[in-house]
């Protein structure tokens, strides 16, 4: 099937079957975004009216504004706390309680949503009963909930880049006189900045996305876009709904393809450094050339 760099043509067949299940879909939606009739299944003629429509919804914008600032908020919190966390994991292999410093760790990315929002809750109530705050559930409950989710995921992309990195050059920093401080500011972060970037895209993405732990966390005039699209599709399919997801399609597109430039780009750029760095140092250890070498002994 696979013949140096050739594809078989069954190869290609079903490459191509898995791009159109995948893909379909979703151009269908941005096509029927355009769509005049109110019936999302039945073309009426190209309009934007749904879009128009769309940006006189004052519903709709609260609700992306309200996922946009938890999202960003989460993504934040959820940068640093994984950061540190998988730091932690990576390079403090042995310390007690390690192991259940792991496994709390990765227990929500294995644990139903269902139970995380249900547990966060009880936890808010308790909380509000015996200090009296949080006072009601809205942005700071969900930005908790969704920090708590999105943490586990950047520690364990942080992690498994620490691991991957050689050790040897922290280790020759702290040599020199090095502080930890400084060599992880100077050296850990850049080195892992690309998986820094990956962990605050997914976090967003998983903000943006959740419906289960929202629908426990938050309260009235706390209404995020995923749950007013949930709202809607219950009462029936909304052509504004295909309006706003063809937004989202173009935003998240453009996103991925600026991420993935900027993060080749450095890559090219390290590469580039990294060769130099050895050039100089193969001429260094190569010494002055051999007539440099006869005139100097004459």
């Amino acid at each position: 099937m696979y013949n140096g760099n050739k594809l078989s043509p069954v190869l290609k067949g079903v490459l191509v079957a898995g791009f159109l299940f995948l893909y379909l879909p979703i151009v269908s939606l941005i096509v029927y975004s355009f769509n005049a009739s109110k019936l999302v299944t039945v073309w009426g003629g190209f309009s934007t009216r749904w879009y128009v429509s769309l940006f006189h919804n004052e519903q709709i914008l609260s609700a992306v504004g309200l996922s946009i600032r938890i999202a960003l908020a989460s993504a934040t919190a959820a940068v640093v706390l994984g950061t540190v966390a998988g730091f932690v994991l990576a390079r403090f292999k042995r310390f007690r309680g390690s192991t259940l410093f792991a496994g709390m760790m990765t227990a929500p990315m294995v644990m139903p949503e269902v139970i995380t929002g249900l547990s966060m809750l009880l936890l808010f109530i308790s909380m509000q009963q015996l200090f009296g705050q949080p006072s009601e559930r809205g942005f700071f409950t969900i930005w908790v909930g969704h920090t708590t989710l999105c943490m586990a995921y950047v520690a364990v992309v942080v992690r498994s880049r620490l691991i991957e990195i050689d050790k040897t050059l922290e280790d020759a920093a702290m040599d020199l006189g090095a502080r930890p401080l400084k060599i992880f500011f100077v050296i850990t972060l850049p080195l892992i900045s690309q998986a820094i970037a990956s962990g605050f895209l997914l976090s967003i993405t998983l903000s943006l996305d959740d419906l289960v732990t929202t629908a426990f966390l938050s309260g009235p005039g706390s209404t995020t876009l995923p749950q007013v699209i949930f709202s809607k599709v219950r009462l029936g399919l909304n052509p504004e709904i295909n309006a706003l997801a063809t937004i989202t399609v173009l935003i998240v597109g453009i996103m991925v393809v600026a991420a993935n430039y900027l993060m080749l780009n450095a890559q090219r750029n390290r590469e580039k450094a990294i060769a130099a760095a050895m050039r100089e140092n193969e001429n260094a250890q190569a010494g002055p050339p051999s007539s440099a070498v006869s005139s100097a002994s004459a």
